[in-house]
């Protein structure tokens, strides 16, 4: 398996298509997940140069970082794809000095755990959901 951080070696629309297919990216369009990806470090893993996984980090990469989208096409769970992508990211050059990560996830919290994140419970993080028009995101 070879993880790229070029996004030229992204296949947009299967990564976009599969977003769009989870839990959490329902709601969004291309447009969105493309300007998403253009504003993060993405991490895109590959199997016989065929994309077979994908990840993303945004922030302001020296102290603040969240991860978000990992996603791995359903025929290679289960095979250390999310796990290789989450090391990528936590190596990667530009994020190796950040010091607060942070991440949401409602399935997948022993993949997390084994690179240390834990559940917030000091009551001092907080969260803003504001709705999306489509004049904001089509």
């Amino acid at each position: 398996m070879e993880i790229s951080h070029d996004l030229a070696r992204l296949d947009f629309q299967a990564t976009s298509d599969l977003l769009k297919a989870s839990y959490w990216g329902g709601q969004r369009t291309d447009a969105v997940n493309r300007r998403a990806f253009e504003n993060s470090v993405c991490a895109i893993a590959l199997i016989d140069g065929r994309q077979v996984g994908f990840a993303r980090a945004s922030g302001d990469r020296a102290v603040f970082a969240r991860i978000s989208d990992v996603i791995v096409w359903p025929e290679h769970r289960g095979k250390g794809v999310g796990k290789a992508l989450i090391e990528a990211l936590l190596d990667h050059p530009e994020l190796r000095l950040v010091s607060a990560w942070m991440l949401n996830t409602s399935d997948a919290h022993g993949l997390y755990a084994r690179f240390g994140f834990r559940p917030t419970t000091d009551g001092n993080e907080m969260r803003l959901d504001r709705p999306v028009t489509a004049a904001d995101g089509s």
